[in-house]
């Protein structure tokens, strides 16, 4: 059984100021889906891709609002972007 998780993080980049990748890391889960990163990828560095996790994100077209994130410990055949 896979043990999926998300969480509404309102700003990855506060997230981590507050801990978010360790909580990650103690929950086990195999993917855990995040929104409202609020962050272009431009915007994070190494610590935004933890080792051993396949680390994918959307953000908004817009800087600064929503977006999505999802990480894997196994690589997902493939990981499809809906327009919506």
């Amino acid at each position: 059984m896979k043990r999926i998780i998300t969480a509404n993080v309102n700003g990855i980049r506060a997230a981590e100021r507050k801990g978010f990748f360790a909580w990650m890391k103690s929950q086990n889960a195999d993917v855990v889906c995040v929104q409202e990163i609020k962050a272009q990828e431009d915007q994070l560095d190494d610590k935004f891709y933890p080792e051993g996790t396949h680390t994918y994100y959307k953000p908004a077209e817009k800087k600064g609002y929503s977006g999505t994130g999802l990480y894997c410990k196994q690589k997902p055949d493939r990981v499809i972007f809906s327009p919506w």
